[in-house]
């Protein structure tokens, strides 16, 4: 099983004529995604090509999804009128929108936060790599990418994985193929101080997919979202997870790569994360390199079988 989304999943890409949007577009449906719908507006009608695929193009997002019954959207659409792409989404009553953009200000964010709420629509990211539900072809194809995460480093399992870096979700994702374990869905969730889906909010879909056996966890310092997740794993989650936070040598203060990683409270710091980790039992990767191995060092302390 996956979350979120799953091979028959009908995808439309927001800016599939930008080249961007486009060249993942092309990826995706190399991927089999079903990739059913561009919107860009102004550009109705046309159509975007990629090898035998025809993908038709729509003005808005709302026409797009009556037409082809697309649920999701992935989202390549310039910082400044991004928070709208969006917005047109939740107005669409789509189930999933996927914001790959990187910089939209976060007044808009906060903007779309409020008109969001008890809203259909479900958002990951922005600044997001997006998803991926490995499929069982070569290189795992025949799944769901949405987004620009690499798909054939993926493998069909029972491993979720959830992080708020891009490469760092790689490289976990790219350990557990490695050792021949395969992952169920793997959702990156961005790195923006303000966003749509929480560690906690993936965490609990992870727990309730009876075929995902076990969780990578992959944070970063800002924010107490992690510790958030934390506490409600120790409290409510009985399968094997193992964390890692990024920005152990971070100086305080310092804005560090991701809009969200400025340390400015006390459960802020990795140390203090990582601390929160250890007490509500999940498996914690000292390095990047160790993620794999701290999750299988968990799940045999829990007696629980990977693959």
């Amino acid at each position: 099983m996956s979350i979120l989304v799953s091979k028959d999943t009908k995808v439309m890409i927001q800016g599939i004529t930008g080249a961007f949007g486009g060249k993942h577009a092309g990826l995706s449906l190399d991927y089999g995604t079903q990739i059913v719908a561009g919107v860009t507006p102004g550009k109705g009608g046309q159509t975007f090509t990629h090898g035998d695929h025809e993908v038709p193009i729509f003005n808005t997002v709302a026409e797009a999804a009556a037409a082809t019954g697309a649920a999701v959207s992935a989202i390549f659409v310039p910082p400044p009128f991004a928070a709208d792409a969006i917005l047109e989404c939740v107005d669409a009553e789509l189930e999933l929108a996927v914001a790959v953009t990187e910089g939209i200000p976060v007044k808009d964010m906060v903007r779309v936060k409020r008109a969001m709420e008890g809203k259909k629509t479900r958002l990951v990211g922005p600044n997001c790599p997006g998803l991926v539900t490995p499929g069982d072809g070569p290189d795992s194809t025949g799944g769901c990418r949405i987004g620009i995460a690499p798909g054939y480093i993926h493998k069909p399992g029972k491993v979720g994985v959830v992080s708020r870096s891009g490469t760092l979700t790689y490289e976990a994702v790219y350990q557990l193929t490695v050792k021949g374990i395969g992952q169920s869905t793997c959702v990156g969730i961005g790195g923006d101080p303000v966003n749509g889906t929480s560690h906690l909010d993936v965490i609990k879909l992870f727990n309730d997919d009876p075929e995902t056996v076990g969780v990578i966890m992959i944070g970063e310092i800002g924010g107490n979202a992690e510790v958030e997740a934390a506490r409600w794993i120790k409290e409510n989650c009985q399968k094997p997870v193992a964390g890692f936070i990024a920005g152990a040598t971070a100086p305080p203060g310092r804005r560090m790569g991701h809009a969200g990683a400025i340390v400015g409270g006390a459960e802020d710091t990795a140390e203090a994360k990582i601390k929160v980790f250890h007490e509500c039992g999940i498996a914690v990767a000292e390095t990047p390199s160790d993620m794999a191995d701290a999750l299988e060092r968990k799940a045999r302390e829990l007696g629980v079988s990977l693959v």
